[in-house]
């Protein structure tokens, strides 16, 4: 049976990429993005959801993000689900669930404070995505 770990999102980056290189000299860079999600709640209202996602970007990957990328940027980002579990130094159990980098891609506008033409306005639902489930009458 084949299995398939693929990620696919597009969010606006919560902090400056922390640009780190291992002990071999390979770039790490470590990036925060939330993820909105405007749905309809029962009564009617239009709710925003944010999702916090950590990223981990290898390599020339690493590099090019932290020389480009700043707090607000909106990116495209193509990776993998990665799962980390450890023991803090209180002796409990942590875990935490992130993406690895595969592809990172830069959108919206350069300059800091510019307008996002790619960012839905609106109380709606972005244009194109259609009625959220719960308005589908079927």
């Amino acid at each position: 049976m084949a299995n398939l770990n693929k990620v696919f999102l597009i969010g606006n980056l919560t902090r400056d990429p922390q640009l780190r290189y291992t002990p071999s000299g390979t770039a790490v860079a470590d990036i925060g993005m939330a993820v909105n999600r405007k749905y309809k709640a029962q009564d009617g209202t239009w709710k925003d959801e944010v999702c916090y996602i950590n990223l981990t970007a290898w390599a020339k990957t690493a590099e090019t993000a932290a020389e480009y990328l700043t707090k607000g940027r909106s990116v495209f980002v193509e990776g993998r689900l990665k799962f980390d579990q450890w023991n803090s130094k209180e002796g409990e159990k942590r875990n935490r669930l992130s993406v690895v980098v595969e592809r990172l891609q830069f959108l919206g506008s350069r300059s800091p404070g510019a307008k996002d033409e790619s960012a839905p306005q609106g109380d709606g639902p972005p244009p194109g995505l259609g009625p959220p489930d719960e308005d589908i009458p079927f």
